[in-house]
């Protein structure tokens, strides 16, 4: 089910609550522990290619952008 399916599904379940009770119960999306939807650049919220080292939690995109400002050098 995509985002927008969700979305749609609870506007039309919010003036029946107990539909929508028993509905969250055995649909609702569950929080993602491993693997690459499980954590989003703090910057931008891509998913997946993340510089978590030094707690920085960036994509690499963002991380290129921000390296000068955050103290990294370039070598070569």
């Amino acid at each position: 089910m995509t985002a927008s399916d969700w979305n749609k599904v609870m506007k039309q379940l919010k003036s029946k609550p107990a539909v929508m009770a028993k509905f969250l119960k055995h649909n609702k999306p569950k929080q993602r522990k491993i693997g690459i939807a499980a954590f989003k650049c703090e910057n931008c919220g891509r998913f997946g290619a993340r510089v978590s080292q030094y707690n920085l939690n960036l994509c690499r995109h963002c991380f290129r952008e921000m390296a000068e400002e955050l103290g990294f050098n370039k070598f070569s």
